[in-house]
């Protein structure tokens, strides 16, 4: 079992930068990849970005590219979201997620853990 709980969400103004971190633990290691998505009201959880605990391939979402960055910090078992030049659009509740596989994958039903989420709020 993995346990995943994210933090770092906020009330921002368009343009601004927040960093999601989602903290693991429980059975995590090299094998996994961690995952970001989100999930705008009345719409469907999309993917954002993944990278491998063991570093190497980042997949990003197109809508985020050149904006977003994902990381991790394997000594504190931490992946981070940092987000820049946030848009309204951006508006979401943002979800960390695992799944054991070598592979950095997007698709949803490939991820097995889920963190509760964290709301971020973009303003125009």
């Amino acid at each position: 079992q993995v346990q995943l709980v994210e933090s770092g969400g906020g009330l921002v103004q368009a343009g601004d930068s927040l960093r999601l971190s989602c903290t693991a633990s429980g059975r995590t290691g090299s094998s996994y990849t961690m995952g970001w998505f989100r999930q705008a009201p009345g719409k469907e959880r999309e993917f954002v970005a993944a990278v491998r605990w063991s570093g190497g391939n980042i997949v990003y979402a197109d809508s985020v590219k050149g904006r977003f960055t994902i990381s991790r910090d394997n000594a504190k078992k931490t992946v981070y979201l940092q987000m820049n030049s946030l848009k309204p659009e951006d508006t979401a509740v943002y979800y960390c997620a695992a799944t054991y596989t070598i592979w950095v994958v997007s698709r949803i039903n490939e991820y097995d853990y889920w963190g509760q989420g964290t709301q971020v709020t973009v303003s125009s």
